[in-house]
């Protein structure tokens, strides 16, 4: 396992856990919230590879600074300033950044707001538009996810066995037709994500913050290294998303993992983990 500790940005304490050595080239994992939203066998198999890996809790996650339930004090901007703040704590003068998920919009923003600070980037299962409706040439949430999303009464946030019920039930509206439910996997993680979060609760404020200015049109001032990754069989952020992406980045390359969704199973994260260590190689 990895080593935890917490960094102070300004007002903000984030909790990050490393792997590795800090001589070797860093890579700074920014999650869809929990750091266990990136898998904590690639952390090592990372690790291994001679990589500096880093995840941290974003706000209103895990350990890190929370905040009152539907009262969210930051915006995505203020999210890309505490992965520059996190690299700072760490004296990194830069980091190879990547985002999956709503981390993959964190990960964009950084790279166009600071690409001083950003060696490579990886997009794993996002999209190039924050939270809300989406634009028309953009696939939308699949109709199993929406159904799930609008149907399912949320849970008493106190009570650990609901919200692990919650927490698997999104994670089977989310996986794809005739791919394997691994659901002791999925169990295992919603039950050390409850048992890490200071409130379960206040981990949704972050689809209430406000996505500030549109970066879509931005894409095409990127000059770093740029991967996406993504499931073809995405119920959340359907694939024609990712192609959105590897279209609109110059030299942007595209790795699709055929009939995986959003919640990577075991054979798809060794993928990752070997796609990374190729991109941030040298």
């Amino acid at each position: 396992m990895g080593v935890e500790t917490f960094v102070e940005i300004g007002a903000v304490e984030l909790a990050v856990e490393t792997f590795g050595s800090r001589q070797d080239p860093a890579v700074l994992l920014v999650g869809s919230g929990s750091m266990l939203s990136w898998d904590d066998e690639l952390c090592a198999r990372l690790a291994a590879g001679g990589r500096f890996v880093l995840r941290y809790d974003l706000r209103d996650h895990g350990r890190s600074v929370t905040y009152p339930p539907g009262a969210p004090r930051y915006d995505l901007r203020d999210l890309s300033a505490d992965v520059i703040g996190v690299l700072d704590a760490f004296g990194l003068r830069k980091a190879h950044i990547a985002g999956r998920i709503v981390g993959g919009w964190i990960a964009q923003l950084t790279a166009l707001d600071h690409p001083e600070r950003v060696a490579t980037l990886t997009l794993v299962s996002t999209r190039p538009t924050a939270h809300g409706p989406n634009n028309p040439d953009l696939p939308e949430h699949s109709a199993e996810v929406m159904a799930y999303v609008t149907g399912t009464p949320r849970p008493d946030w106190s009570d650990r066995a609901a919200v692990v019920e919650y927490l698997v039930g999104a994670a089977r509206a989310r996986s794809p037709e005739g791919e394997h439910f691994d659901e002791a996997e999925v169990r295992s993680v919603a039950e050390r994500t409850y048992d890490r979060a200071e409130d379960m609760a206040s981990s949704f404020n972050i689809a209430a913050t406000e996505p500030g200015r549109r970066w879509r049109e931005r894409l095409g001032e990127l000059e770093v290294p740029t991967l996406v990754v993504h499931g073809t069989a995405d119920r959340f952020f359907p694939y024609g998303n990712a192609l959105a992406l590897a279209a609109e980045i110059p030299g942007a390359r595209l790795l699709p993992l055929e009939g995986v969704g959003q919640d990577l199973p075991r054979a798809a994260w060794s993928a990752l983990a070997s796609a990374l260590l190729e991109h941030t190689a040298g």
